[in-house]
């Protein structure tokens, strides 16, 4: 039995899962909880968000021991590594992988910070120097938390180290597992905001328009390549093979997609956490914003919009009910009030009485200023169960709105709906208005580490093991509809 394993790096935690390469069956799943968390309270208060990135690795270090462990004598048996982890944050680190600025990860907000010299923040200094044809082929604009906005940040506090390379955290990862030069691949270049999508390469125009040298950024190569060969060290370190090859990182955002979809070509993925994205398969690099263009692994692209209403806006919901009863009744509730909520908006027929809940609490890729609304209110809907409902048929309408805004540039509806994360697998009730949004069934992986088993499949292409990443995708697998 030939094994591969996914890695998924993360700041919360990180997971590793260990996938029978012939069935697409996980054989064994560690997860290990990260620290190194260097904010201080001044800058948390900013909105800064800083990590020691060693740190960081070595919790990957001991999620690779702990899987090593689960397989005991199979651990022999790994053929390869496929790693992802959280696009946007970078660190810069020397030649010998030390780090010689924090991890900033992708919820920093520096770039909102407005200059004391201009006035306007730096993300929209930032933005002015790129010329609109220049950034079309970015496949996004600027945020604050993207590699190249932190970047441009640094070097104009003149605290941006001369020598460095500008890196993901798995692309450090992955370099440091095997001793070899910093990595990274399309899908995780395109996150920083100055990558060129239809070339696959850096765009030194557009980083040069931002004051940074071409050298600081790491070379770019295909997912399916090798980094490198896993050293003697690590292998004590983890109990994985001496040689074991490691290959180029992948996005986050893709790998959930590779993890979930078994048919790229045919397929719409719905992914709904703390937040929920929704992205199409496109061979080519047609896009109109707000939709952004993703490098895909290997070839293509996706067409995909991020930053929708998620978990997070279900959350704020749940806490305001909670300070309903604290501060008017003085009632204290112990457990969740999500269930309850979702109980109440069951009751109460589709449509909520004609209550309309836009829930864009704060803003959209688009337009960060935007907020949201709750309109139609009359004496027959104002029930905690018509608000409970209209939530959550704002959010299946958010998602519907991405949808169609991908098909205005695909013309070519998808056949299937793919879902993964766990705000549709939890919520029946939010599953079941998909369905009716999309006028599909939505579907579900048996797995639910979407991230970690596309990184693994990356492996299996990079082994030889799969042809290629159609073959690969044979090994996604679903147990049940979502309705």
């Amino acid at each position: 039995m030939a094994l591969v394993l996914g890695i998924d790096l993360g700041t919360t935690k990180t997971t590793c899962i260990a996938v029978d390469a012939e069935t697409g069956r996980i054989v064994a799943n560690a997860t290990a909880a990260t620290s190194g968390n260097t904010t201080s309270d001044a800058d948390r208060a900013r909105g800064y968000s800083e990590f020691d990135a060693r740190k960081l690795i070595d919790c990957g270090i001991e999620c690779l021991r702990k899987i090593a462990d689960q397989l005991g004598t199979q651990a022999s048996q790994v053929a390869g590594l496929g790693i992802t982890g959280q696009q946007h944050g970078m660190v810069v680190v020397d030649r010998d992988l030390k780090p010689l600025t924090p991890f900033i990860n992708w919820q920093d907000q520096r770039g909102n910070e407005p200059s004391r010299t201009t006035g306007m923040t730096w993300v929209e200094a930032a933005n002015q120097r790129i010329s609109p044809e220049l950034a079309h082929r970015t496949g996004c604009r600027l945020r604050t938390g993207f590699m190249a906005t932190s970047l441009f940040w640094l070097a104009a506090q003149d605290r941006l180290p001369k020598q460095g390379t500008a890196c993901f955290l798995m692309d450090v990862f992955a370099a440091a597992l095997t001793s070899s030069a910093p990595a990274t691949d399309p899908s995780c270049a395109g996150s920083a905001g100055v990558f060129d999508v239809p070339t696959r390469q850096w765009n030194q125009s557009v980083v040069e328009a931002l004051g940074v040298s071409l050298n600081q950024f790491p070379t770019v190569r295909e997912a399916n390549e090798v980094v490198g060969q896993l050293t003697p060290e690590i292998a004590v370190a983890t109990g994985l093979p001496v040689g074991m090859p490691v290959f180029v990182p992948i996005g986050d955002h893709q790998a959930s997609f590779l993890g979930s979809v078994a048919d790229r070509h045919s397929s719409v993925l719905l992914n709904v956490g703390t937040g929920a994205q929704v992205a199409v398969f496109t061979p080519g690099s047609e896009y109109r914003p707000p939709i952004e263009l993703r490098p895909f692994p290997i070839a293509g692209n996706l067409l995909s919009c991020v930053g929708l209403c998620g978990g997070w806006q279900f959350q704020l919901v749940e806490q305001f009910f909670r300070q309903v009863g604290e501060q008017v009744f003085g009632q204290t509730v112990d457990k969740p009030l999500y269930s309850v909520l979702t109980k109440l908006a069951e009751s109460i027929p589709a449509g909520a009485a004609d209550l309309n809940f836009v829930p864009t609490f704060s803003g959209t890729r688009a337009n960060p200023t935007q907020r949201g609304s709750l309109t139609g209110l009359s004496a027959q809907n104002l029930t905690p169960g018509h608000f409970a409902r209209s939530l959550i048929e704002g959010m299946a309408t958010d998602y519907r709105a991405a949808y169609d805004l991908i098909l205005s540039v695909t013309g070519h509806p998808q056949t299937q709906l793919i879902t993964a994360g766990n705000g549709l697998r939890e919520n029946s009730l939010l599953a079941s208005i998909v369905a009716v949004r999309f006028a599909l069934q939505p579907r579900a992986t048996r797995h639910r580490e979407e991230a970690a088993f596309g990184a693994a499949l990356i492996a299996t292409v990079g082994t030889g093991i799969c042809r290629d990443l159609n073959e690969a995708g044979k090994l996604v697998t679903y147990d049940r509809t979502l309705n």
